[in-house]
């Protein structure tokens, strides 16, 4: 699994987006932003072992991927479910749970989703926004 980022010089700085995560960081040079980046998402997914891998592509864009998909997809949904404002307790609602635990599994990473629970997933935590799927740049 890998997301989509870009990076870029403001003024003095070097400033690098991942959207999907609505994350942000910045360095001095694009190669030291490129590592905060990796330092950005460790932080954020506090997983033990868990790693990142940037990959640099062209005009401005990179990739981050991990071979662990479970904290990668648990980092994704809470990520979105934290840009919307919602709590554990209001996904499960949506997702016509009984329990918080239901959907809470998914954000911890103990459970991973297939494809479609993954969308149904995603759905539940940004309802007004659509997750398209594209080819990788990187081989």
């Amino acid at each position: 699994m890998r997301f989509q980022g870009s990076v870029y010089k403001d003024g003095n700085f070097w400033l690098a987006e991942i959207p999907i995560l609505d994350a942000m960081t910045q360095g001095f040079s694009r190669k030291e932003t490129l590592s905060m980046v990796e330092d950005l998402l460790v932080t954020l997914a506090n997983h033990p072992g868990f790693t990142v891998e940037v990959h640099p592509g062209k005009q401005g864009s990179f990739e981050v991927s991990s071979t662990d998909t479970r904290t990668m997809t648990s980092l994704l949904l809470r990520r979105q479910r934290e840009r919307s404002g919602l709590s554990l307790a209001e996904v499960a609602k949506r997702l016509g749970a009984k329990s918080r635990n239901t959907y809470a599994r998914y954000e911890r990473g103990t459970s991973a989703p297939t494809l479609e629970k993954l969308n149904e997933l995603l759905q539940a935590v940004s309802p007004d926004r659509d997750f398209v799927l594209q080819q990788s740049f990187v081989a």
